[in-house]
């Protein structure tokens, strides 16, 4: 069998790789290469940013049989075809919970002290005192409530806030959230929230799923953070909200287009932090990645269940199947110094 890669690979890890697989071969086919190589894979890891991957093509070849993405989010590689194919699906679902929970507290932060507004003073060097809002006992929902939903709640609970969320899987509630909801108690969560933070996967169903109804919904002067993909805002109808003050602010790793294009209004706004979609890169990402690929790769060989396959029409795996929940210590640390629990 052949596998072909398609991330930030090192030496160690074609070795770390071929440890996994020994009887197969490895191809790491760049960024450049991968529309071509993927014809040849039978499994594939990785995630294509600069050239297209003929999806629609590839599934018709018929040779591929395992996705291992690289990243949570599966946009990139969920096309129609895939998803009605019987390729296999795994994702890097919760193996970066903990950096995107630092990337939402910087964002939350930021935009709940100003920093946007301070940021301009600085470049005009004025030094005056402008209005902050508060954070500690503050009301937040969080919409996806997977690894990353789960480790933003865990981060949150010292600062004494009431914590919300919805999820298509509202299971295993842990002590710091005082509801977990299913997805059609989504505006009960609104209605409530402070603050919204955005963890959801982009499918069918999450697609547009943040418009003026839902911005409406929320109190006057609320925040949003979006840590989770920009097209499931309406982008025109945040604007809205933020330019006629009903949102106070809103803190963006995501964009509807991305990059965001340079006339777009968000840049300009004084309410808004933008940062371009960096909430998973950390230290140990590429390390992380292959230690799970890895582990998966020992379970394709001996036919055991791989973890974080995904339900291909939701995009994101069952709990069930999660290595976020398969050992209470993936909730707290990385996969680079031990690998997962098997």
């Amino acid at each position: 069998m052949h596998i072909v890669l398609c991330y930030a690979v090192e030496p160690r890890y074609l070795d770390q790789i071929q440890a996994a697989a020994p009887n197969m071969t490895i191809t790491n086919a760049g960024q450049q290469g991968i529309p071509e190589a993927i014809f040849e894979a039978d499994i594939y890891c990785g995630h294509a940013k600069e050239r297209p991957v003929p999806w629609d093509q590839v599934v018709r070849h018929g040779r591929l049989t395992w996705i291992q993405s690289s990243a949570a989010g599966l946009d990139h590689c969920l096309a129609p075809a895939v998803i009605d194919s019987d390729i296999q699906v795994t994702s890097a679902s919760g193996l970066f919970a903990d950096q995107v929970a630092e990337q939402t507290m910087a964002l939350l932060l930021g935009v709940l002290r100003s920093l946007p507004t301070f940021f301009r003073q600085t470049v005009r060097r004025e030094f005056i005192r402008r209005p902050t809002l508060d954070l500690h006992g503050s009301t937040v929902g969080i919409v996806g409530f997977g690894g990353n939903g789960r480790r933003i709640a865990q981060v949150l609970a010292p600062y004494r806030v009431r914590i919300l969320a919805t999820d298509v899987y509202p299971v295993r509630r842990p002590p710091e959230v005082e509801h977990l909801w299913p997805t059609d108690r989504l505006d009960d969560l609104l209605v409530q929230s402070d603050i919204l933070i955005l963890g959801m996967p982009l499918n069918r169903q999450t697609r547009g799923m943040i418009g003026e109804r839902e911005l409406s919904l929320l109190k006057p002067g609320s925040v949003l953070i979006n840590v989770a993909r920009g097209p499931c805002v309406n982008e025109s109808d945040l604007i809205a909200a933020l330019s006629n003050g009903h949102l106070a602010g809103a803190g963006l790793d995501v964009t509807e287009i991305e990059p965001l294009p340079a006339a777009s209004p968000l840049w300009e706004l004084p309410n808004v932090l933008i940062t371009p979609h960096v909430g998973a890169q950390g230290r140990t990402r590429n390390d992380d990645v292959t230690d799970l690929f890895c582990e998966n790769l020992r379970r394709f060989q001996s036919g055991t269940p791989l973890w974080n396959q995904v339900d291909k029409q939701l995009g994101f795996p069952h709990p069930d199947r999660s290595w976020f929940f398969a050992d209470p210590k993936n909730r707290s640390s990385g996969l680079a110094s031990r690998g997962p629990s098997t």
